[in-house]
């Protein structure tokens, strides 16, 4: 494919194309709306997203968007591109759903949104010399799909990644807490709890000295550390010495680096519970860590102002951590935005059920639509922005000319 040059945009055309992509989104209304309503009447959980990867495919196929799905061995990635430019922007949509509460991380706005962004940007992908690229996120609140499309090379041409979040407040500049989780497997010998105890090996004591140590653990571990876990497994019989006991924990810490130190003290109590019990450890990683998100200040500028522009005043959040996405793999990678778009959800906070009942509200779907709309004019700006447009185009060039290519720049596991 041979991509048109537009080194240089100047900003008279800035406020047509805002008009103009701003006058796509609002027509669209009634689709976004549709898609994430449908999104979230139909949750789908990581990896098993088939018919909500299939709704984004159609809408954006609809579109005139050229669609691949199955992208990077994932059933449910979906990766759209319309427009032939040299400046590639992403939209990472995610529709994944939460087990048992569906739509608690409001992931149907998050993915609705960023459909809205591309098809607004698309309006005016040629006239800019953009390229739109929107990727399909499988599995964010599980194994983390952005990272295994990053490693895939699905972000090697983007010039700059974004989308929105869902949440109770418009906020802009957060980071996130790098992450890290193990499934967690201790195997020991079964016996009669009463007439020969001496002869088992206790697979829950082990678990639960390591447990033990975590706790203790907390005390030494920096600011900001976390470590949570539940156990899955424990035995079946009481008069049984359990010989199975299974568990998954979680590790977060604010820099991928301060993860990897807790890594290494954490396993040391899991190690401890083994040696002392004498049962078999293993430590399987769940899923690819999540790095800490680092959101590109000059994209953040642009999209609070863009915020403004609608009648929302985004909360600055700099220096202040949110939970953890997979996004933030792709932020050490490739300039990235991942603010929040709000909406009123009567005091509750994501990940509860509470949260998932305003899914539909009217303001989430006023969300949907702000959303879209705020990323399409930054998107605008990036690209009528000259000094803006040559530090993106750089960096895509800068990051090819590394030994290794772009794989070079991604974050260790």
């Amino acid at each position: 494919m041979t991509r048109a040059r537009h080194d240089v945009i100047g900003p008279e055309v800035r406020g047509h194309a805002v008009a103009e992509v701003t006058g796509t989104v609002r027509g669209r209304r009634d689709r976004l709306i549709g898609l994430s309503h449908s999104l979230y009447d139909e949750p789908e959980t990581a990896l098993r997203e088939h018919r909500s990867a299939a709704k984004v495919a159609a809408l954006l196929t609809e579109a005139g968007f050229a669609v691949t799905r199955g992208v990077g061995d994932l059933p449910t990635a979906v990766v759209a591109t319309y427009g032939t430019g040299d400046l590639v922007v992403a939209l990472c949509a995610e529709y994944d759903a939460l087990p048992g509460i569906g739509h608690a991380c409001g992931h149907n706005v998050n993915g609705a949104a960023a459909v809205g962004a591309a098809l607004g940007l698309a309006a005016v992908a040629d006239r800019l010399g953009i390229t739109v690229k929107l990727v399909g996120t499988p599995a964010e609140e599980d194994i983390g799909g952005k990272v295994l499309l990053l490693e895939a090379g699905v972000f090697d041409d983007v010039a700059a990644a974004m989308m929105v979040h869902a949440a109770p407040e418009d906020t802009v500049g957060a980071s996130s807490l790098a992450v890290s989780a193990w499934d967690v497997t201790y195997r020991g010998r079964p016996s009669h709890a009463a007439l020969a105890p001496w002869e088992g090996v206790n697979a829950l004591d082990a678990m639960t000295l390591a447990h033990t140590a975590i706790g203790l653990l907390r005390q030494q571990l920096p600011p900001g550390t976390l470590v949570h876990g539940v156990v899955s497994e424990a035995g079946q019989a009481v008069n049984v010495i359990p010989a199975l006991a299974q568990a998954r924990y979680e590790l977060r810490a604010p820099t991928s680096e301060q993860l990897a130190y807790a890594r290494r003290r954490v396993r040391s109590c899991f190690e401890a519970g083994a040696l002392a019990t004498g049962a078999e450890l293993e430590l399987v990683p769940h899923g690819h860590d999540f790095a800490d998100l680092r959101q590109d200040a000059s994209m953040t500028e642009s999209y609070a102002r863009a915020l403004g522009e609608l009648g929302r005043t985004p909360v600055p959040r700099h220096g202040e951590l949110m939970a953890s996405t997979d996004m933030g793999n792709v932020s050490h990678v490739v300039p990235t935005i991942h603010p929040t778009v709000g909406y009123d959800t009567g005091g509750a906070k994501p990940h509860t059920a509470e949260f998932a009942r305003y899914g539909k509200s009217e303001g989430a779907d006023r969300a949907v639509i702000d959303g879209a709309t705020a990323l399409a004019h930054v998107g605008v700006e990036l690209a009528t922005d000259a000094v803006q447009r040559r530090r993106l185009l750089d960096g895509v060039a800068d990051r090819r000319h590394r030994p290794g290519g772009s794989a070079a720049a991604r974050p260790p596991r």
